[in-house]
């Protein structure tokens, strides 16, 4: 597995202003996510781990970030269906 990373795609020049910075928070919070849902991982379902990740993830992040996070959940449960077979990166 490669090392998960989280890439936004800016609406307005807002955005694209803070869309480096927040990339990189968002990455690093997915990353340290990934390694706890990893290192924990006792044989739960896909699903579960999937769900995991998404939490660490956003406890990661301040609140306001968090709140409004709306990851692709397939590249979510792709990282998952990794976690879970064991592969590693």
């Amino acid at each position: 597995m490669s090392e998960p990373h989280v890439t936004l795609e800016p609406r307005d020049p807002v955005q694209e202003k803070l869309r480096g910075p927040l990339e990189e928070q968002l990455t690093s919070a997915l990353q340290v996510a990934a390694d706890r849902v990893r290192d924990s991982y006792a044989g739960e379902p896909v699903e579960h781990v999937c769900q995991r990740l998404l939490d660490e993830t956003r406890v990661g992040l301040h609140p306001d970030i968090a709140a409004g996070f709306e990851p692709d959940m397939d590249e979510f449960c792709r990282i998952a269906v990794a976690i879970v077979r064991g592969e590693t990166t």
